[in-house]
């Protein structure tokens, strides 16, 4: 593809060179760069690709996509432009054949519920005979074949080489979750969404946002950028809800648990086992159980009806789906004892969770496992543990990914939450798998212990780098011991 066609809508100021050089990859990493490669310099959180260039015209990168007034060598051909976030997001739906628009792209953003419900998304579709893409928190999936993610929302060159993936496998429905981080950057830039989903917004992310304010601003782009012909599809019963969509040119439908609303659900009877709900006056029973897990059915059977699935085939698709890896995630122990692994890392997703089990298991004693990430939005630890110590009869104070924090400065903050009651109740073990035997060991018959903060990842971030860590492996181990 000629490079005049790549840079067609990015943004380009002004162009050093010659605009018709061919271009056989597109690459935002200086140690890919080659031989008819366009290399495309990013500013990024931690680090800047202007640093790179050199490396990549070294590697033998035939043309340079940066940001005006970086310097690049008079031999090289260089396309400045305004944004490189931009640029690169634009060059690669270019450069890849405008994939997006080749599929029903649907995308979820909100604090909770992304990842079960795009991943519940993926299966109804596919349980209905559609070839679908995953792009998820857990991993990425091209039909059945899946493959490893880094980031919550990939990088716009990597994004679009998996959507063209998947158009050339035959999928016809792509699903993917959509960060407030990710929409900041401009990873989404030039997608052409079929639909919209808005879960939810509490506190998360004021690490990288600052504030609450900005964090709302950036989920709200994701909606002011759909189009005429796309849905926006909202939980009317977050308060945020009316503002993601004002001005917002799509469609806009509403789903609820509590009022009146275009697609409606209440919960009839909930069990360690799963639900009844009751959905557009239709009962179906779910294996899930939760609130949350009510509200995350309904966003799905909402979009599946708003995309044309007739309501009684998408509610027989409902009744079948399973949460994703590491959401709810229950091991049965001895002695009656069950360990629920989920990746509940924020004030109310802990809350969300916690109060699932007090229900489903009144009168059970509930011990609560968790810790909060390090170089991470420290003001939501005190919270994380006010909520623990309401819903839950003792709490063990543990590591999470403390990255290059002391995890005992992180567990002092956590504790700096807790009541004088809720210190009574609570055991500090920094050593997460230790913490783990010791809430399965010291547990009396059919107590619940909720692991939080983990779920799907199989590994710990420590100050001495990645360790493996499957908290399934321990957990599995230690039942086995009683």
């Amino acid at each position: 593809m000629k490079l005049s066609q790549i840079i067609k809508d990015c943004g380009v100021t002004r162009i050093q060179g010659n605009p018709e050089l061919e271009i056989s990859a597109l690459v935002n990493d200086s140690r890919k760069a080659g031989k008819g490669s366009l290399f495309a310099a990013v500013r990024g959180c931690g680090n800047d690709g202007h640093a790179y260039i050199g490396a990549a015209i070294e590697n033998g990168a035939s043309a340079i996509l940066c940001e005006e007034g970086t310097q690049v060598p008079e031999s090289v051909t260089a396309v400045f432009c305004e944004s490189s976030k931009y640029a690169v997001a634009r060059a690669a739906d270019a450069f890849y054949g405008h994939p997006s628009g080749k599929l029903k792209l649907v995308g979820i953003t909100g604090t909770n519920g992304k990842t079960t419900t795009v991943t519940m998304l993926y299966q109804l579709f596919r349980e209905l005979g559609h070839e679908c893409g995953l792009l998820s928190t857990i991993a990425n999936y091209v039909g059945d074949k899946r493959s490893e993610t880094a980031n919550t929302t990939s990088d716009p060159v990597t994004l679009n080489a998996l959507l063209a993936d998947m158009v050339a496998a035959g999928c016809d429905y792509a699903f993917m979750e959509v960060s407030s981080i990710g929409v900041e950057q401009q990873r989404i830039a030039g997608l052409d969404f079929a639909a919209g989903i808005f879960s939810n917004l509490t506190h998360d992310h004021l690490d990288y946002h600052g504030t609450f304010s900005e964090y709302l601003r950036c989920k709200k782009l994701f909606f002011d950028g759909l189009g005429k012909g796309a849905v926006a599809l909202i939980n009317s019963d977050d308060r945020n809800a009316a503002i993601m969509v004002q001005n917002c040119a799509a469609r806009v439908v509403r789903y609820s648990c509590k009022s009146d609303a275009d697609h409606k659900c209440r919960i009839l009877e909930r069990g360690v086992g799963g639900m009844m709900l009751r959905i557009d006056g239709t009962e179906v029973w779910t294996p899930l159980t939760g609130t949350h897990n009510a509200y995350n059915l309904l966003a799905v059977y909402s979009t599946a009806v708003e995309l044309g699935v007739p309501a009684q085939e998408a509610l027989l698709a409902v009744s079948k789906l399973q949460a994703a890896k590491g959401r709810m995630e229950t091991l049965h122990g001895p002695k009656g004892i069950s360990a629920v692994i989920d990746y509940a890392h924020t004030p109310d997703a802990l809350e969300n969770v916690l109060k699932a089990l007090r229900e489903v298991a009144p009168k059970q004693q509930l011990i609560c496992l968790f810790g909060c990430g390090g170089d991470r939005d420290r003001t939501k630890r005190p919270e994380m543990a006010a909520v623990a110590q309401k819903y839950a009869d003792r709490l063990i104070i543990t590591s999470d990914n403390s990255r290059s924090e002391r995890t005992a400065d992180i567990i002092a903050e956590i504790k700096g939450g807790l009541s004088a009651k809720g210190l009574a109740k609570a055991l500090s073990i920094e050593d997460r798998a230790e913490a783990i035997r010791t809430a399965i060991l010291t547990a009396p018959d059919n107590a619940v212990i909720l692991l939080a903060g983990k779920g799907h990842e199989t590994y710990q971030i420590l100050s001495d780098g990645k360790h493996h860590f499957d908290e399934r492996e321990i957990v599995c181990a230690t039942f086995n011991a009683l």
